[in-house]
């Protein structure tokens, strides 16, 4: 890579939304330095690994020295993110301060509770689970870095992801059992509205709204296609799969009992709600100023997660959605 290029540092670049960021910004012709703690990660030829903590604030300011931007894909594993969250969000801000880089924060929806129909940009905060208000607090935090001049920052929302090295409930209930065999398990509503988002739309937005001026101070819902039921998705991967596949629902005090001896389920049993109403986010305003984005039909979405599963070994996982 030329070394005078626009420098793009992806922090948290080890899971799957970092993972797929990398990929989108070296597909785009970036210059792309990927930074996780380990400093081991697979990655596309010319892509640079290092090994940081995003805890660790000098640690930033030195990976993010020269950077144009910088993705905060950072997704603590559920037990740590008390402790380990904010001191992150810190930590990735002060190194895209040092170097005066715009900053992209990978968020979710959770801040926004209960809610009776598509989600928008501005709907209120009203979480109703801890890790809704962290979220909420980090969100406030992030967007305030760029109110009081610091940091110029964007943030990039999406509903459930699912795709390669995803590490969501749709992946170890859903994609897992359907590659490998297995029972799967859904945890809600079988007819709520549902519009799950694959990994590599989400990246497309991240990468968009790291590039565009105008995008930044605000807050920016990434494209889905239209919401489905989680019936018809799970009919749909069924079907992809050509293997029968039986499906287990599991209500709410199931997942608490399977806490006790999973910690995933213990820790995510609070979000659960999510799919017991509709979960899906209205893009309308992304839509309108940049354009229909990068959107995969369900299908295709499924049958390149499926391949995934069957080509990678069972792995435990450590939280959910990113």
């Amino acid at each position: 890579m030329n070394e005078d290029q626009e420098l793009h540092v992806v922090i948290g670049a080890s899971g799957g939304t970092g993972r797929a960021l990398v990929r989108e910004l070296h597909e785009r012709g970036r210059r792309v330095r990927a930074v996780n703690r380990s400093g081991r990660t697979d990655v596309p030829p010319g892509v640079e690994v290092v090994a940081a903590d995003a805890r660790d604030a000098d640690r930033m300011r030195e990976v993010c020295r020269g950077a144009t931007v910088v993705y905060n894909a950072v997704n603590p594993p559920f037990p740590q993110w008390l402790e380990a969250f904010p001191a992150a969000v810190d930590g990735v801000l002060a190194g895209a301060e040092s170097s005066g880089a715009r900053m992209v924060f990978v968020d979710d929806t959770w801040m926004y509770g209960r809610t009776t129909g598509p989600m928008t940009e501005d709907l209120p905060y009203r979480p109703v689970s801890n890790k809704g208000v962290l979220r909420a607090w980090l969100a406030e935090r992030v967007l305030a870095a760029h109110e009081s001049g610091r940091v110029r920052t964007v943030i990039g929302r999406a509903t459930e992801l699912y795709g390669p090295a995803v590490e969501s409930l749709l992946g170890s209930n859903i994609f897992g059992p359907a590659a490998r065999g297995g029972v799967a398990l859904w945890t809600g509503e079988m007819d709520q509205p549902l519009a799950p988002m694959f990994i590599d739309d989400f990246a497309h937005g991240l990468a968009e709204l790291g590039e565009r001026e105008e995008a930044l101070g605000e807050v920016w819902h990434l494209p889905t296609p239209a919401p489905t039921t989680a019936r018809h998705l799970l009919d749909l991967v069924t079907t992809r799969s050509q293997r029968r596949m039986r499906v287990l629902r599991v209500r709410e005090p199931g997942v608490r009992a399977l806490g006790v001896v999973w910690p995933v389920a213990r820790e995510g049993a609070e979000m659960l709600y999510q799919f017991r109403q509709p979960h899906a986010i209205d893009s309308s305003k992304y839509r309108a100023a940049f354009g229909p984005g990068r959107v995969t039909p369900y299908e295709q979405g499924i049958d390149r997660t499926l391949a995934w599963y069957r080509a990678t070994p069972k792995r435990p996982i450590t939280a959910l959605g990113r």
